[in-house]
């Protein structure tokens, strides 16, 4: 009977698909039906602000601005909480242990779901003091509060989603979990107009649809793991107590790592609220920009952490570096792509939005140089999905932390007395260049030393094998 080292060298695991096959097909093809579904819900949030834009009050843009800094704190708790999902149950499907891997889909969908609602519920008490925090005040903040007043509370659907898209990319069954986010955006898209223009409720309306939608994608994620992928295994009391530990070795070093995200974004939106709404409206309208020109970017961290963790399970550090330098390589031609886009529309786009003065000149701004510094901010995504997936989670934690406070703070200080408003943009930008740089320096050295100790374990295995085989 072939050993268990190898069947994964010869590829002999169905589950685990990630161990064969072209690399850069595979990371493509991830990234690509990944950031469909992504960029699903975050054109639909575009759309969102080109409609409130469109009411022609700038408190409102603004309003959705101070919201969304905010929403996306609570949503980074769900993003750690299903990167500790998808690099446990990859890993799991790497080694050939697919009951393993159900089971952990079971404890982190039920975790992350108990867990979100309890951190809702913290963030719902205070949300007027943080709107304010970042510099909401007056008809804004209260139009900031109202807002997240009504999505909070689907905090812990939106984990369940976020959690059950993980496990089927895990699984590589990326084309499901593009569908799933797909519908919501869907949903989103047809109640929007109805409830904000049909139905005169403005931002309550556009509050409620993307309610409808967390609920949608949820349903739509976790129904293709019963259907398709045997279902979630129900973990006995035992098990839950064996699972947590190794789920929040993971999980809270990740969320750590997202939280760092909303609060440098967060320090950005304060600086920029010194020069004024409609500076606040601008930054808000290239915040909806972001996630729909380089959603494949965003896609690339939660597309690739799976092919790294399958091949670092199965010990096939070779396809672990190659993934790594293909992803990179794939980062360098989306950015160059998508910014020479946004250079050649710039001006429609601004016409979209209604964008004049100083909101003009950040779009124009975003759709110039600005965009291709974005390849640094992707650096920094692979390199998190490789730390995290070869079980080093603080090192993504210690960079992002790094990046949105010594890598924003004294960048977007100096940026803001040098040019102003821009300024901001400008030194927040370029702080992502130099930790890019020092993330990548960091994974290069820890993968040297991964590759060292799995050849070391694999031989030593081996020589056991061996023997037993001698002796029988």
């Amino acid at each position: 009977m072939a050993s268990d080292v190898d069947k994964a060298d010869e590829g002999e695991n169905p589950q685990a698909k990630f161990l064969t096959g072209s690399l850069m097909r595979h990371i493509t093809m991830m990234a690509l039906t990944s950031s469909v579904g992504l960029m699903a819900i975050f054109l639909v949030d575009l759309v969102d602000m080109i409609f409130i834009s469109w009411l022609g009050r700038d408190e409102l843009a603004a309003a959705v601005g101070y919201a969304g800094a905010i929403l996306f704190f609570t949503s980074s708790f769900g993003i750690g909480m299903s990167i500790a999902a998808g690099a446990l149950v990859a890993r799991a499907l790497g080694e050939g242990d697919p009951r393993k891997a159900r089971r952990r889909a079971a404890t982190a969908t039920l975790y992350g779901a108990v867990l979100g609602a309890v951190f809702a519920a913290i963030v719902f008490v205070y949300i007027r003091p943080l709107a304010a925090l970042l510099g909401a005040s007056g008809v804004t903040l209260d139009l900031a509060e109202h807002y997240l007043q009504i999505i909070l509370p689907s905090l812990p659907i939106l984990i369940i989603a976020m959690v059950g898209g993980a496990i089927l990319r895990a699984h590589g069954d990326a084309r499901r979990a593009m569908m799933a986010t797909i519908a919501g955006g869907a949903v989103n898209a047809v109640l929007d107009p109805i409830l904000i223009f049909g139905l005169n409720l403005d931002l309550t309306g556009a509050a409620m649809a993307s309610v409808a939608a967390r609920i949608t994608i949820a349903i739509m994620s976790i129904w293709p793991i019963y259907a398709h992928h045997n279902g979630l295994d129900k973990p006995t009391r035992a098990e839950f107590r064996v699972d947590f530990p190794e789920l929040m070795t993971i999980a809270i070093p990740a969320i750590l790592t997202q939280f760092a995200t909303p609060i440098g974004q967060a320090y950005v939106t304060r600086s920029m609220s010194s020069f004024g709404e409609d500076a606040v409206a601008g930054m808000a309208i290239t915040g909806r920009l972001v996630p729909v020109a380089f959603g494949v970017i965003f896609a690339l961290s939660g597309a690739i952490g799976p092919i790294i963790g399958q091949n670092y399970g199965a010990g096939k550090m070779d396809r672990v570096r190659q993934a790594f330098r293909e992803g990179m390589i794939f980062t360098a031609v989306v950015t160059v792509v998508v910014a020479t886009i946004l250079f050649i529309f710039r001006a429609p786009i601004a016409d979209l939005f209604n964008a004049q003065g100083i909101a003009r000149e950040l779009v124009y701004l975003f759709c110039g140089p600005l965009a291709l510094m974005w390849f640094f901010n992707g650096a920094i995504f692979v390199t998190n999905a490789g730390f995290n997936n070869l079980g080093h989670p603080f090192r993504s934690t210690m960079i992002n932390w790094g990046r949105q406070t010594v890598g924003t703070v004294p960048f977007v200080l100096i940026g803001a007395q040098l040019w102003g408003a821009p300024g901001v943009m400008i030194g927040w930008a370029f702080g992502g260049l130099v930790f890019a740089v020092i993330a990548l320096i960091l994974f290069q050295r820890m993968l040297n030393r991964e590759s060292c100790t799995v050849a070391t374990g694999f031989t030593r295995q081996r020589r056991q094998l061996a023997l037993f085989n001698f002796r029988r």
